[in-house]
């Protein structure tokens, strides 16, 4: 289905205003002029909800790209899609699903048809609040009448990106439970983590919707025959289960009244907020995760009502399609300076590339444009020592989030003000570059001869201009995270309605996990049936066989 005409010309005009100079005649991408003709360019182009910081200043957007921008926004019925999703419509177009993440951060009001969803979620959070309580307590110990001191959570996905790295950015020594998350169907994770735990004091979460994910129940067998080893038939009294599927967790052992759902209407990948956060709860304290919910709550009620001009997920959104559809940066990084922030990427990585790798749009015809950049990222100031090469002096050019945090929560003044000094310096390195003239001066000054500057010179440019957008928190704590993680969100989001995507979906997911079960078979029989398999993966079947057999 062709484009409506009013969004066709709506994308039209941003296409135009990245390809044409300026009426100043500096190229669309250009950062620098901006910067030196505006000397309030930083407090035209930064907005700030709730303490938290987004700065646009070092991105190319102008004043007619941002309207432009915005105005197609509005021909996307950006806001009006934003307001169905929040009545609980099926967004979700492809699985005639509703998209209600936001009312599992305990507000009220959401809804599904005649379902009251928030009141489920209440339901729910009260009996994991109930459940916290008795774990931290002492009520609820293990089968040999120890406490609990370690959750293991098994899963995957998002049932396993996401409260990692939350767990992990709140944790402090002291915290109630130490967390630990085993994903990857790999046994050596097993193993890695396996002598860091008592089986007598190590209560362990299954995290899957259906309870059929093939690593995460295979990861759950091997969990479970440890604790059966050590505690015997009192095994059950260390399990619990985040899932809908009643009759398969019982028959794994797990009692009815330790398992918590969580509704289709719920992606896994913006599903830490539900029972797939039991294990945050858990390991930092209820209290710090009502803290989380507050924070992304907060956000949920800016991206709902704030004008779209002041909307900061909307604007972070309508930055990344002027990078992307505009300028045509294929990429993005996300670099947080903070090292609590460590698995921030990989969950970034998850939330939008799931969501919105797509070639088609909601009606299946195929998308006229480029939609989901890849998304990397490393903590700074790791990523100085790895990647940033390429960012700098690379031939396309990588736009990246920065992610500073103010105020630290360790007494080493010294080297927080060092590691902010760095995040600050790439942002403004990137931008400004290094042009041949400054690279001469300072090669001169450093006695270098013209032979020697004439060989090096070319070397030493950078071409600034590169793209950043600095998101600044107050301080890291659970509602400042909720904040940042929710701001994403609905990001991701508000990209989907401007590129016609469905950001609620994951087909590809799927294919892989189909094809893996004849080739399971076949390692098992040790050889491949004939013309079963293409000849690429006979041919590496027939190889690790033999390697098997030897």
């Amino acid at each position: 289905m062709a484009e409506d005409k009013g969004l066709a010309a709506a994308w039209a005009a941003v296409e135009a205003l990245a390809r044409r100079p300026r009426p100043d005649g500096t190229a669309p991408h250009s950062i620098r002029p901006l910067l030196a003709a505006d000397p309030d360019r930083f407090g035209r182009f930064s907005w700030t909800v709730d303490g938290l910081l987004l700065d646009l200043s070092k991105t190319s957007l102008d004043d007619r790209a941002l309207a432009a921008l915005l105005a197609l926004a509005g021909a996307a019925d950006l806001a009006g899609k934003r307001d169905a999703m929040a009545r609980g419509e099926a967004i979700n177009a492809t699985e005639r699903r509703a998209v209600l993440h936001m009312a599992l951060r305990g507000a009220g009001g959401f809804r599904t048809g005649e379902e009251d969803a928030s009141a489920e979620v209440a339901a729910v959070l009260a009996r994991m609040r109930d459940f916290c309580a008795a774990v931290h307590g002492g009520a609820l110990r293990g089968a040999t009448g120890e406490r609990f001191t370690d959750v293991l959570n098994i899963g995957i996905g998002g049932s396993d990106l996401g409260p990692a790295m939350a767990t992990r950015t709140l944790w402090r020594e002291g915290a109630p439970l130490r967390a630990h998350y085993l994903g990857n169907v790999d046994a050596h994770a097993w193993e890695a983590i396996r002598p860091r735990l008592d089986p007598a004091r190590t209560l362990v979460l299954v995290a899957s919707k259906t309870f059929t994910t093939q690593e995460t129940m295979t990861n759950a067998a091997l969990v479970r025959n440890w604790l059966r080893a050590a505690v015997g038939e009192g095994a059950g009294q260390h399990l619990a289960a985040l899932s809908t599927n009643l009759a398969a967790t019982a028959e794994f052992g797990i009692a009815p009244d330790r398992v918590f759902p969580f509704r289709d209407w719920v992606g896994g990948r913006f599903s830490l907020w539900s029972a797939i956060g039991l294990s945050i709860a858990l390991a930092i304290g209820w209290e710090g995760f009502e803290r989380l919910l507050a924070g992304a709550r907060a956000m949920d009620a800016h991206f709902l009502s704030a004008p779209l001009a002041q909307n900061l997920p909307v604007l972070l959104a309508l930055a990344e399609v002027w990078h992307v559809n505009g300028l045509g940066y294929p990429a993005r990084a996300v670099l947080p300076y903070d090292q609590r922030l460590a698995r921030l990427p990989a969950h970034l990585q998850q939330l939008e590339m799931e969501s919105l790798g797509k070639r088609v749009t909601l009606d299946g015809a195929p998308v006229g444009r480029a939609t989901g950049p890849v998304v990397f990222g490393e903590p700074g100031t790791d990523a100085q020592h790895s990647f940033m090469q390429l960012i700098h002096q690379g031939t396309t050019p990588v736009p990246c989030d920065i992610i500073l945090v103010a105020r630290p929560d360790h007494p080493h003044a010294d080297s927080h003000r060092k590691l902010l000094a760095n995040g600050l310096a790439q942002a403004k390195a990137l931008m400004r570059g290094k042009d041949a003239a400054a690279v001469e001066a300072e090669m001169r000054a450093a006695g270098a001869d013209a032979a020697e500057i004439a060989r090096l010179l070319p070397h030493r440019v950078f071409p600034g201009d590169r793209p950043t957008a600095t998101i600044l928190l107050p301080q890291l704590d659970p509602f400042t995270l909720g904040q940042l993680v929710a701001l994403y969100e609905h990001k991701v989001f508000s990209l989907g309605a401007l590129w016609g995507i469905n950001a609620f979906d994951q087909w590809g997911v799927e294919l892989g996990k189909q094809l893996a079960g004849p080739i399971l078979r076949a390692l098992e029989q040790g050889a491949p049936a004939a013309g079963a398999q293409d000849g690429s993966t006979t041919g590496l079947l027939r190889t690790i066989s033999g390697l098997l057999a030897g």
